[in-house]
């Protein structure tokens, strides 16, 4: 099956319009709700117009997806890149760019990891863990809140929604996850993500602070379906980056 319309299409869309409206209705994501926490959520822009979101893993290094940095099938430019952190607001956030050259993909995933100069602030916790069937997790981003034109509802305020894990083989999931792969697929509860939100973090349901880092959002149907990056299976690949 053709793998159906995925929330990485926004960044092409953004990058080619170069036309972003950041004003937004109450309600976020797409049937989802404004978030109160999470300070380690990290918005992305490219020439200064938003395009994806991310995660601060340590205080140098963000996580992202990969096709985030790809315009057109060519690497964007470290210099055209900046991130806006420590804020739920990403007006009030401050800006920091990329260390250049200091970008690593990950190989089996849609997973890229960028390094930064030191970051003040939170970072989140990385799942040891696989996700299971039936579990509810929580994707927060600044992404689009409406369907249609997505350039025209970016979020400037964090949201977030809740999701289901499926299993891999379920048919909803035809063309995004497959047994044993680096994706787990999820289906809408309260809100499903959209453009923008490609990147950002998919968390467990925890008190703040508690809450680790499940995966990373790497596309959606905008309608029942989403996947992203298993956390747990790109430990060792996250460990031998961050830590040189």
């Amino acid at each position: 099956m053709v793998r159906q319309v995925r929330v990485l299409l926004l960044a092409a869309l953004l990058l080619a319009t170069g036309a972003v409206m950041l004003s937004t209705p109450a309600f976020a994501v797409i049937g989802g709700s404004k978030s109160t926490y999470g300070l380690w959520a990290v918005r992305m822009l490219v020439d200064g117009k938003p395009a994806c979101t991310g995660t601060a893993v340590t205080p140098q290094w963000i996580i992202s997806a990969s096709h985030c940095f790809f315009e057109q099938g060519q690497p964007i430019a470290d210099k055209r890149v900046t991130f806006r952190v420590g804020s739920l607001d990403m007006r009030k956030g401050t800006t920091v760019h990329p260390v250049p050259g200091g970008r690593v993909g990950s190989a089996q995933a849609d997973m890229m990891l960028v390094k930064v100069p030191p970051m003040k602030v939170r970072t989140a916790r990385l799942a040891t863990a696989g996700v299971q069937p039936g579990q509810t997790v929580r994707q927060y981003g600044w992404g689009a809140t409406c369907t249609g034109d997505e350039n025209t509802c970016q979020s400037p305020v964090l949201k977030q929604s809740d999701l289901r894990v499926v299993r891999p083989d379920d048919p909803r999931c035809e063309g995004y996850t497959a047994p044993g792969g680096s994706d787990f697929c999820m289906e809408k509860v309260s809100g499903i993500p959209a453009g923008g939100d490609s990147g950002g973090p998919v968390m467990s349901i925890a008190p703040n602070g508690a809450e680790t880092l499940l995966g990373v959002l790497d596309g959606s149907d905008r309608q029942e379906i989403a996947e992203a990056g298993e956390i747990s299976q790109q430990l060792a690949w996250i460990h031998s980056v961050t830590r040189r």
